[in-house]
């Protein structure tokens, strides 16, 4: 078989066998050229499954997807869908059933019709997608409004990276995650900025933000603003019934009886710890103190 210019293939028939009345007949062969190097690395002969993996990590797996770089622009979902489906199926199956998934989807672009159609096949192998790791705000509010938890990453950094005793400065912030959806019980939504919840945080429900965390609706699960060390953010919702809040460093769990309030409140950082107060008196009284790492009364810094 010879490669013409256009990548087809030309059968040449060759050999010749004489049966047993005399006559003469031919059978067609088929011979691959082992000078294979005018081959294209695109070629779909060469790697065509190697683009999307799967690992384990811990006791969950990670299921990754190439990068936007990786692929060909020309790249259908289609043709994604069929290297996860032959990456599944083809694998050793060396994970327990119910196994946790963690798709790290990177810059790609995914709706809930793709992300809900990866659930399904990762489910025909007896995996449960939990969590999406995305660098796209687009692909993190589709994944949270179909319930996954969600990590979203800023381009070449860690999503939620810990300030130590040596490092004081705050990185700059993503820009805010905007969320039209209640976020359910086993759900988490990380982000490398301010977190705007338009509905409730249930109880068992976790939001991790860099930046501020706003819910426009019941906090009544865990609330973590300021994750990279940041004290001056703060944490507000319509009605305060947390299970937990944290800012940086500082951690605030619940009464067990606290009287119910109607109007927003706001959580922020006192010298004392984490403070709650109405927002129209917080806007009046407290200003930000660097060196205190607080909000400090305005009237006692006189």
């Amino acid at each position: 078989m010879k490669r013409e210019n256009r990548n087809t293939y030309k059968v040449d028939i060759r050999r010749y066998t004489d049966d047993q009345d005399g006559c003469m007949t031919f059978e067609p062969t088929i011979s691959l050229d082992k000078n294979n190097d005018d081959l294209p690395d695109s070629s779909p002969l060469v790697n065509r499954y190697s683009q999307i993996y799967l690992k384990h990590d811990d006791e969950q797996m990670l299921l990754v997807l190439p990068s936007q770089a990786e692929l060909s622009a020309d790249l259908p979902w289609s043709e994604t869908w069929q290297e996860l489906k032959h990456l599944l199926q083809t694998k050793e199956q060396s994970w327990q059933v119910g196994t946790n998934v963690c798709l790290v989807a990177k810059d790609r672009l995914l709706d809930a019709r793709q992300l809900q159609t990866i659930a399904e096949t990762l489910n025909d192998v007896k995996l449960s997608l939990l969590t999406v790791s995305t660098n796209r705000r687009q692909t993190a509010v589709a994944a949270a409004t179909s319930g996954y938890s969600v990590q979203q990453q800023a381009v070449a950094q860690p999503l939620i990276k810990p300030a130590s005793d040596s490092e004081k400065t705050v990185s700059a912030l993503a820009d805010p995650l905007y969320l039209q959806s209640t976020v359910r019980s086993g759900v988490e939504i990380c982000h490398p900025g301010t977190v705007v919840i338009f509905g409730d945080l249930n109880p068992g429900g976790k939001a991790i933000a860099a930046g501020d965390i706003l819910v426009w609706g019941r906090l009544r699960g865990i609330a973590h603003a300021g994750a990279q060390g940041n004290y001056q953010c703060r944490i507000t919702a319509l009605q305060m019934e947390f299970t937990q809040l944290r800012i940086a460093d500082a951690v605030a769990r619940a009464p067990k009886i606290r009287p119910r309030r109607l109007s927003p409140e706001l959580a922020f950082m006192t010298t004392e710890g984490i403070r709650l107060a109405k927002i129209s008196e917080f806007t009046k009284r407290y200003i930000f103190s660097s060196p205190s790492k607080a909000w400090i009364d305005q009237n006692q810094a006189k």
